[in-house]
C-alpha cells in the first residue's frame, strides 16, 4: 500500500478485538431469555372500551362496575331486519325463527322482543349475553355465531349491530396491527434502505437489527405489564413497532454514515467504529432521550389509551437505541468493509466530490437567511390556518375506513327509528336508591324508556336507558349531561357516554401533557447544546411543523378524503410524536454544527458545513420515518389513518423545509448568538469582535 493520504490514521494489525463477538453472544443470550415473554405479549393485549376510556370518567367506572355484576360484562347486540317498502309476514317469520335459534344456542340475559319501526319496514331485536364476560375471544365468538344465524333472506337485509358488534369489528382492525403492520413496515423500510445504500447486502443489517429490537421490545413490554400492570392495546403495541423500525433505522443511518466516513481515515473497522460512536453517539443518545422523555409525559394523561402508549413507545425507542448502539456496530465490524460493496470506502480514499442538493440549499440559506426564514414562517403559518377546517369530533360509527356490518346496522336504525335512541345508556346507581333513581330517570324529558337490570353484592344496580335522541346526537348528549347533573351518587356510561368522555378528556390531557413535553424536551436540549437560544429555536420549529401538519389535515380530511370527523386524540398524539421525533433531526444538525464551531469554524460556516455533511442522512432518516408512519394510513380505523397522515406529513415538512432551510437560515442569521449564553456565543480573543471569515459552500 502506498503512502498514507492526509487525514488518515494507520494502525498496526494488532490483536483483533473480541468485543464484537462478546456483544453478539450477549444478544443471543438476551433473545433466548426474552423469547418466551415476547410470544406472550399478544395474550395480554386488550382492546375493550375500558382499555381506552378516561381513567376517572363516569363511563370507565360504569364499565368496571359492570364487570363485577353477576354474569360480568354484557355483550349487547342489536339485530336489524329491514326491507325497503315494508316487511312481509314471511320476513317476520324468518326473523322470529332466527331469534329462536340464537336464544336456544346461547345463554342470553333475557328473551329478545321485536320492536317494529313506525313505517313497518324494520324490526329491531336487542340481544345480550353475559357468557363472554371480559374475554374478547369469547365475545367475538358469540358475535360471529349470531351473525352466522342472522342471514339475509329473499331480499330482506339482516344486520348485526350494537356495542358488542362494534367492538368485534374494531378488534379485527386492531388485530391487523400485528402481523400485517409489521410486514408492511418491514417491506417499506427495506425498499427505502436499498435505494439509500445502493448495496445488495448493507440494507439487511439495520433491518435485521431493528427486527431484533422489536422482538426485545415485545418481551420488555410484557414484563412491564406483569410487573406494573401497564395496559397493552392494539394501538400501543402497533405504535411500538412503528417506533422501533422508524427511530431505530434513523439511528442506524446516522451511525453507518459516520462509520463510512471514519473507514476512509482509519484502517481497522473496529477503530473506525469506535471513533464513529464517539462522534455521533451523544447525538443518538440525546435524540432517543428526547423521544423517550416526550412519550413518558403521556403518563400524565387521564386517557387510558394515551397513558398506555407512553411506556410502550418508550420501550420501543430504548430497545431500538440499545440495539443500534451495540448489536449494529458489532455486526458491522465483524462483516468489515466488504459489506459496503460495490461502494466500498477504502482506507485513505476520498469520497467523490460532487455538488449536493444540500450544498445548494445551504448556498441560498447563507445568501439571504432573513428572506428564507421569513418566507418559511409565512408558509407554515398559512398552512396552520387549515386547522380551522378540521371536521368536528369523530363519531363511533364513522371511525371505520370500510363500513362494517355493525355500522350499517346503526345507520339503518337511525333512519328507521328517528323518534328514539337505539343504543342503551347505562346508569349505575346504589342499590338502596335504585327505585328512586329509576323514577327520576323515567321522568326525564330526554328519556324514552328505562328498565332496571342486574344488582350486585357490592351494592350497585344497573339501569338500562333509551334516549329519545339518536346515538351521539346533540339531543342524546344533552340527555347524558343532564342525567349526570341530576343523579347524585350515580354514574352514567355506555357507548355514547364513552365518546363524550373521550372528547372531554382529550381536551384536558392537551392542557396537561403539552407543557410537560415542551419542558422535558427543552431541558434535554439545553443540557446537550449548552445553550438556551438553540433549544428554543428547535422547539419553536417543531411547534410550527405540528401546526402546519394539522392544517394540511384540515385541508384534505373533509374536502379530499371525505372523512366525517377528526379523532379527539389527534392533536395530543401528533404533538407528542412530532415534537419528540422532530427534535431528533434538529439534534443531529445542531450537534454537528456545535462540533464544527468547537473546531474553530465561524458560525455561518459551521451551520452550512453541518447541513452539507448531515443533510443527506437527515433526509434519508426523514423519508424512512415518514414512510413507517404512513403505513398507518393503510389501516382500517380512521383515527390511525389521520394520525399516520399528520405525522408522516409533519416529518417530511420538518426534514425538507424546517431543518434544511429554516433552522440553517436562523443559525446563519443569529451567528454566535445561537449558542448564548454558552462559551461558543463569545468571540475568540484572537479575532476582532464582529469580524467573520468568508463563508465557502462546497
Amino acid at each position: 500500500m502506498g503512502p498514507e493520504k492526509a487525514g488518515t490514521t494507520r494502525r498496526g494489525p494488532g490483536r483483533r478485538s473480541a468485543v464484537p463477538w462478546l456483544l453478539l453472544g450477549l444478544w443471543v443470550a438476551v433473545l433466548a431469555a426474552v423469547g418466551p415473554f415476547a410470544a406472550k405479549l399478544a395474550d395480554v393485549q386488550h382492546d375493550r372500551a375500558v382499555d381506552y376510556l378516561p381513567a376517572s370518567a363516569d363511563s370507565t367506572r360504569v364499565a368496571k362496575i359492570e364487570d363485577r355484576l353477576p354474569g360480568g360484562e354484557a355483550t349487547e347486540l342489536v339485530l336489524v331486519y329491514h326491507r325497503d317498502g315494508g316487511l312481509r309476514a314471511a320476513d317476520r317469520a324468518v326473523a322470529a325463527r332466527q331469534i329462536e335459534t340464537i336464544t336456544r344456542a346461547n345463554p342470553l340475559t333475557g328473551t329478545p322482543e321485536a320492536v317494529p319501526s313506525r313505517d313497518g319496514g324494520t324490526l329491531m331485536y336487542a340481544v345480550a349475553s353475559n357468557a363472554p364476560g371480559t374475554d374478547e375471544k369469547k365475545r367475538d365468538a358469540f358475535v360471529n355465531d349470531v351473525r352466522a344465524v342472522a342471514r339475509p333472506a329473499d331480499g330482506m337485509s339482516v344486520e348485526v349491530g350494537g356495542p358488542g358488534a362494534l367492538a368485534t369489528d374494531a378488534g379485527e382492525v386492531y388485530d391487523s396491527l400485528g402481523g400485517p403492520l409489521l410486514y408492511t413496515t418491514v417491506g417499506v423500510v427495506a425498499v427505502l434502505l436499498i435505494l439509500i445504500y445502493r448495496s445488495p447486502l448493507l440494507w439487511l443489517v439495520p433491518l435485521a437489527v431493528a427486527g431484533v429490537a422489536d422482538y426485545l421490545s415485545m418481551g420488555v413490554a410484557y414484563g412491564l405489564h406483569q410487573a406494573f400492570g401497564t395496559s397493552v392495546s392494539g394501538q400501543s403495541s402497533g405504535m411500538m413497532t412503528i417506533l422501533v423500525f422508524g427511530a431505530g433505522t434513523d439511528y442506524a443511518l446516522l451511525i453507518i454514515s459516520r462509520y463510512r466516513e471514519e473507514l476512509r481515515r482509519v484502517e481497522r473497522p473496529y477503530d473506525a467504529m469506535r471513533t464513529a460512536l464517539r462522534g455521533c453517539g451523544p447525538a443518538v443518545l440525546a435524540s432517543s432521550g428526547t423521544v423517550a422523555a416526550g412519550l413518558l409525559c403521556l403518563l400524565a394523561a387521564d386517557l387510558n389509551s394515551s397513558r398506555g402508549m407512553g411506556p410502550a413507545g418508550t420501550v420501543g425507542v430504548l430497545c431500538a437505541l440499545l440495539a443500534m448502539l451495540t448489536l449494529l456496530p458489532a455486526v458491522l465490524v465483524l462483516l468489515g468493509r466488504r459489506l459496503f460493496w460495490p461502494l466500498v470506502p477504502a482506507f485513505g480514499s476520498r469520497p467523490r466530490e460532487r455538488r449536493s442538493l444540500f450544498a445548494a440549499m445551504g448556498s441560498s440559506a447563507g445568501r439571504r437567511p432573513l428572506v428564507v426564514l421569513a418566507s418559511g414562517a409565512v408558509l407554515l403559518g398559512a398552512l396552520a390556518l387549515g386547522t380551522l377546517g378540521l371536521p368536528g369530533p369523530l363519531k363511533q360509527q364513522d371511525s371505520f375506513v370500510h363500513r362494517p356490518d355493525s355500522v350499517a346496522a346503526m345507520e339503518t336504525l337511525a333512519r328507521a327509528y328517528p323518534e328514539r335512541g337505539t343504543q342503551p345508556i347505562t346508569v349505575i346507581t346504589p342499590t338502596g336508591r335504585a327505585d328512586t333513581t329509576l323514577a327520576a330517570v323515567r321522568g326525564h324529558a330526554g328519556v324514552a324508556s328505562a328498565e332496571r337490570g342486574r344488582s350486585g353484592a357490592e351494592g350497585w344496580t344497573e339501569i338500562s336507558v333509551i334516549a329519545r335522541g339518536a346515538p351521539q346526537s346533540a339531543a342524546e348528549t344533552a340527555t347524558i349531561e343532564a342525567l349526570r347533573a341530576d343523579l347524585d351518587g350515580s354514574y352514567v356510561g355506555g357507548p355514547s357516554a364513552q365518546q363524550l368522555d373521550l372528547r372531554d378528556t382529550n381536551a384536558r390531557d392537551r392542557l396537561v401533557v403539552v407543557p410537560l413535553v415542551l419542558v422535558a424536551v427543552l431541558l434535554i436540549l439545553v443540557v446537550l447544546l449548552r445553550s438556551l437560544v438553540a433549544p428554543l429555536l428547535l422547539i419553536t420549529a417543531v411547534i410550527a411543523v405540528w401546526g402546519a401538519s394539522l392544517g394540511l389535515g384540515g385541508l384534505v380530511f373533509g374536502p379530499l378524503f371525505g372523512f366525517e370527523g377528526t379523532d379527539p386524540g389527534l392533536g395530543l398524539l401528533s404533538f407528542v410524536f412530532l415534537v419528540a421525533l422532530g427534535v431528533d433531526y434538529g439534534i443531529f444538525l445542531m450537534h454537528r454544527m456545535r462540533e464544527e464551531s468547537l473546531s474553530g469554524a465561524e458560525p455561518a460556516a459551521a451551520a452550512l458545513t453541518a447541513l452539507r455533511t448531515t443533510g443527506g442522512v437527515i433526509a434519508s432518516a426523514g423519508l424512512v420515518l415518514a414512510a413507517t408512519f404512513a403505513v398507518l394510513t393503510n389501516m382500517g380505523l380512521l383515527q390511525l389513518v389521520e394520525l399516520g397522515f399528520v405525522i408522516s406529513v409533519g416529518v417530511l415538512l420538518d426534514t425538507f423545509l424546517v431543518r434544511t432551510y429554516l433552522v440553517t437560515s436562523a443559525s446563519v442569521a443569529l451567528g454566535r448568538r445561537m449558542w448564548w449564553p454558552g462559551a461558543l456565543s463569545r468571540e475568540p480573543e484572537t479575532e476582532t469582535a464582529g469580524r467573520q471569515k468568508p463563508v465557502t459552500v462546497g
